[in-house]
């Protein structure tokens, strides 16, 4: 019986997402591809723009440029895409839920693996595209970085889960989405490392999630040299609370969902 459920939902979720990727991105594949353009034109304006505003920047803390900003910037990219096409995914779809076989638990499952995938992706790709150019080393600890990026993904559904339901019982807050995922710059530790922080800054950080799954990201690359400062505990637990308020918070609006 929880064979046949589990093979059901992935058939449901397996539709879901090829019908989301031919919407998105088109028949062609050719719409797939900017998904890792985007991130890697970005970057590279970043780095480069970086390069000539703070050319001492290797001096001054003892890191390479180039990976700093890509694990930075590739981690805010998941956090703020998972945030922003999370919450319009059920208004958006509603006239999915007019088939028994699909729930909003598919519709917001089929975004969240693809967002996390195309962002793994991206990732990958720009990573191996800056070791080529012999910008980056490989990675120091490669279980941590695993670690660190799944805490990123896990926050951010969470985050995500949040906003959604809000928007689902209040629609006022859909103008906000923008705002808090824009919020996250300055706070995700996206372009700092908490170790360059007053030992202040560095306890109010700390209670952020995202910080801890950036920071052990940054850790997995640059290895014990540079120090770092996350507990991946504490960040599962925020973020598992964050999921289950997310889910509680969407499940008790669907009365406001009308199905077409």
């Amino acid at each position: 019986m929880v064979v046949a459920e589990f093979r059901q939902h992935s058939r449901v979720i397996g539709a879901l997402l090829m019908r989301e990727m031919t919407t998105r991105f088109g028949r062609e594949g050719i719409g797939f591809l900017w998904l890792v353009g985007e991130p890697m034109l970005f970057c590279g304006g970043v780095i480069a723009l970086w390069s000539l505003v703070k050319p001492t920047f290797a001096s001054e803390h003892g890191l390479r440029l180039a990976p700093f900003v890509m694990t930075g910037y590739m981690c805010l990219i998941l956090m703020r895409h998972l945030i922003s096409l999370l919450t319009p995914a059920v208004q958006s779809n509603v006239g999915l839920l007019y088939h028994r076989f699909v729930t909003p638990t598919h519709i917001l499952a089929t975004r969240i693996l693809l967002e996390i995938a195309g962002g793994t992706l991206a990732f990958v790709i720009l990573y191996a595209f800056l070791g080529l150019i012999q910008q980056v080393q490989p990675p120091e600890n490669y279980p941590l970085l695993y670690a660190g990026w799944g805490v990123i993904a896990f926050c951010s559904t969470g985050l995500g889960l949040i906003m959604t339901g809000l928007v689902m019982r209040y629609e006022i807050i859909e103008r906000v989405v923008g705002l808090v995922s824009y919020l996250l710059m300055p706070v995700s530790g996206a372009f700092f490392m908490v170790a360059w922080l007053p030992p202040s800054a560095q306890k109010v950080m700390m209670y952020i999630p995202f910080v801890h799954g950036t920071e052990a990201i940054r850790g997995a690359i640059f290895g014990e040299f540079v120090e770092t400062h996350y507990d991946l505990g504490y960040a599962l637990v925020v973020g598992a609370i964050m999921n289950i308020i997310g889910l509680l918070i969407i499940y008790s609006s669907l009365d406001r969902i009308e199905v077409e």
